[in-house]
């Protein structure tokens, strides 16, 4: 007996479309190939970009707990969230010894044409991610070489505040803790305003310099 689960979905958009258009077409399949339907997960109303639907997870903890053979969707599109969703359930799948089937892309991981289909797919999305990567570094590189700040926003501080009270002998976690600053924030801060002083400092003795030798 090949225990399989059927997923189908309709979301918010689509309106007016019923689940049974995708059950009937896999309930077909189904007893054409001896399957025995354990299950059929039906979410509406959900759209395919949340993370949880409560059908798909209800079908996944099956799967976990080893009831599932096979699980059979209609399209990959009503399963998968994203290319890296549906990499990592077929994963998970595999380990768990469970098959999948796509009807519309005509995808069946139990044969050899399937698991090569999936395995250049799995090949594509890991290159499209490395590319990504690149692009964010070198933007990233590209901006701070133009004196621009990338990452979070920083605070902006009053750092007049912080050196009266260290002046008066207080701790930097007090000191940070008063301002309601992490303290490696006060520190670095503290720092760069430090060494910017020392900058300008050499800059005026230079310019002295110069124009004593004038």
């Amino acid at each position: 007996m090949t225990r399989t689960a059927l997923y189908a979905r309709v979301s918010t958009l689509d309106r007016g479309q019923d689940p049974e258009t995708q059950l009937a077409e896999l309930r077909q399949v189904a007893a054409q190939r001896g399957w025995t339907i354990t299950g059929e997960y039906v979410d509406r109303g959900v759209s395919g970009g949340r993370a949880t639907r409560p059908e798909l997870d209800r079908l996944m903890a099956d799967a976990r707990r080893g009831k599932l053979d096979i699980v059979a969707v209609w399209k990959f599109d009503r399963f998968a969230r994203s290319t890296t969703h549906l990499l990592a359930a077929l994963e998970e799948f595999g380990r768990l010894g469970v098959d999948f089937v796509s009807l519309r892309e005509q995808i069946d991981t139990a044969t050899p044409v399937g698991k090569m289909v999936f395995t250049m797919v799995g090949a594509m999305a890991e290159f499209e991610k490395s590319l990504i990567v690149e692009r964010v570094k070198a933007g990233v590189a590209r901006a701070q070489a133009e004196g621009k700040h990338c990452g979070r926003p920083r605070v902006t501080l009053d750092l007049r505040a912080a050196q009266v009270l260290l002046d008066q002998g207080r701790p930097l976690r007090e000191v940070a803790d008063m301002l309601k600053l992490p303290r490696s924030t006060l520190r670095r801060r503290l720092a760069e305003a430090q060494n910017t002083v020392h900058s300008c400092s050499e800059d005026a003795t230079l310019t002295r310099r110069a124009d004593d030798a004038a």
